[in-house]
């Protein structure tokens, strides 16, 4: 197992160092994340919002029964059946444990609802704030390639064509002077000697 261990480390940290080199790809895998985590905790808050249904929909089934045994426990009190109306009692407070606990389990699910809620308002404002971040950096690198290079200067200039004599070509002339003037050194130095 060693050995994938060392690979994978290996991966790993040339993940790191490529994703280091490239921002722009960091902060693209970095959106992606904060996208998969906003699908996740979306489907969260279904999930807990099918619960908090759920939940509801037995509270009221609890309390239809609680009511049902209420009202037998007067009926059997009324009848003098004191045995039947002392189960019926019992029985009307363990539905009210029960009750009690799903209300408590959803006033949980609303809460975890709601901080989910407010997660994804964060993830959705991380993501803004990184898609703008992306944004920045491609029209930095599109600035950096539309920056000339000063090697590279000339390659992709259009305006000079060497086989067109129409106007006046500024850096044709002071070649021309400086040639001019190299020339006539040269010549004083030949004759002064």
């Amino acid at each position: 197992m060693g050995l994938f261990d060392d690979l994978s480390s290996f991966l790993e940290a040339r993940l790191e160092e490529f994703l280091r080199n490239n921002p722009h790809l960091e902060l693209q895998a970095l959106e992606e994340q904060l996208r998969e985590q906003e699908d996740g905790t979306l489907r969260l808050i279904l999930d807990l919002q099918r619960q908090e249904k759920q939940l509801q929909d037995d509270i009221l089934a609890i309390a239809k029964d609680i009511q049902r045994w209420h009202d037998r426990a007067s009926k059997a009190t009324a009848a003098g059946r004191n045995d039947l109306a002392q189960a019926a009692q019992e029985r009307e407070a363990a539905l009210l444990r029960q009750g009690n606990q799903h209300w408590g389990q959803m006033a949980g699910v609303k809460e975890r609802i709601e901080r989910s809620k407010d997660l994804v308002r964060q993830i959705q404002r991380r993501r803004q704030e990184v898609k703008a971040q992306i944004a920045a950096t491609q029209a930095a690198r599109a600035n950096t390639q539309a920056t000339p290079n000063r090697d590279t200067v000339g390659w992709n200039q259009t305006g000079y064509n060497p086989r067109a004599k129409k106007g006046f070509d500024p850096l044709e002339d002071k070649f021309q002077r400086w040639e001019m003037d190299d020339e006539l050194e040269q010549m004083k130095r030949n004759l002064g000697k």
